[in-house]
């Protein structure tokens, strides 16, 4: 079984980076750097069921079904991921914890098998690591001290 997992270290406040990574309306600012995706239906509530839609692209319909499994605001996301009708179901996981005077956010995609799930891990690994190192940093720059976009 192949997983992703990525840790980074940012020097926000962990509401500040829950909210950043919860968020809908802030949640594609970030994806943008990957395949990009807007979260539709998402709330950060168990039984929650949202899908990420982004642009088609061959051999995948741009859409990704999900399902809120645990919630601990602001220091745990779990939610199911299924990127192909009938494929595999895998889990992502968020953990965010005060670190160093910042957050430290953990990244885990569980559940890839097979060879074909080995790629997979490995496409969407990179895929991850730009957004999370690229993509959220920009969004959290671009935060106030309330939580809203400055302008």
């Amino acid at each position: 079984m192949s997983a992703i997992r990525i840790i980074h270290d940012y020097p926000y406040s962990p509401l500040t980076v829950w909210r950043a990574v919860t968020d809908p309306a802030l949640i594609p600012l970030w994806t943008a750097t990957g395949a990009g995706g807007r979260a539709d239906g998402f709330r950060a509530a168990a039984g929650a069921k949202f899908q990420f839609v982004a642009k088609p692209k061959p051999g995948w319909r741009g859409v990704v079904d999900c399902e809120v499994l645990e919630v601990n605001e602001p220091s745990l996301l779990r939610y199911s991921w299924t990127g192909d009708e009938g494929g595999d179901v895998t889990e992502v996981v968020y953990r965010l914890e005060s670190h160093a005077g910042g957050t430290r956010f953990v990244f885990e995609h569980t559940g890839f098998t097979g060879i074909g799930g080995f790629f997979m891990a490995r496409l969407l690994g990179h895929v991850r690591r730009r957004m999370l190192s690229v993509g959220l940093p920009a969004v959290l720059a671009d935060l106030d001290d309330g939580g809203g976009l400055r302008l």
